[in-house]
């Protein structure tokens, strides 16, 4: 079974849970009807996110997320998926959610990419929210 990893770069923050994160994001994988190769979460600061998202997506704006997917089988999903903390607790304030609940949003959002979900289009964001609402309620921490 392949690994999920958490660190930090170019920020303090301390992740809680990574148990019970590992075990609902397989979960999540498996519903999904795939297998958890080698996943890495990789939470870092708006700085460090700008500039991966400028050097290999040209895109010169801030995010929460950005996702590589370094799939090579096709039941098995594995990438690196960098997270803002800056972001993430921007848009806790903005939506009105606790920080956790906004940081496992997230989490679960670069998973579902990894499976195949977009958010390109209108019928894309729903289909990923709905998605990412669903693997919230079944949490359980």
């Amino acid at each position: 079974m392949g690994k999920i990893h958490f660190f930090t770069e170019d920020t303090a923050y301390r992740l809680r849970q990574k148990i019970a994160l590992r075990q609902w994001i397989r979960e999540a994988i498996r519903e999904e009807g795939y297998k958890p190769g080698e996943i890495s979460f990789i939470l870092c600061s708006d700085a460090q996110l700008l500039d991966i998202n400028k050097q290999y997506l040209q895109h010169d704006t801030y995010t929460d997320i950005v996702t590589f997917d370094n799939s090579e089988q096709a039941e098995m999903i594995a990438g690196d998926i960098f997270i803002s903390i800056d972001r993430v607790r921007e848009n806790a304030g903005t939506f009105g959610v606790a920080e956790k609940d906004e940081l496992h949003r997230v989490m679960i959002h670069g998973i579902l990419h990894l499976c195949g979900y977009g958010d390109k289009g209108k019928q894309e964001k729903t289909r990923m929210t709905e998605k990412e609402d669903f693997y919230l309620a079944r949490r359980g921490f």
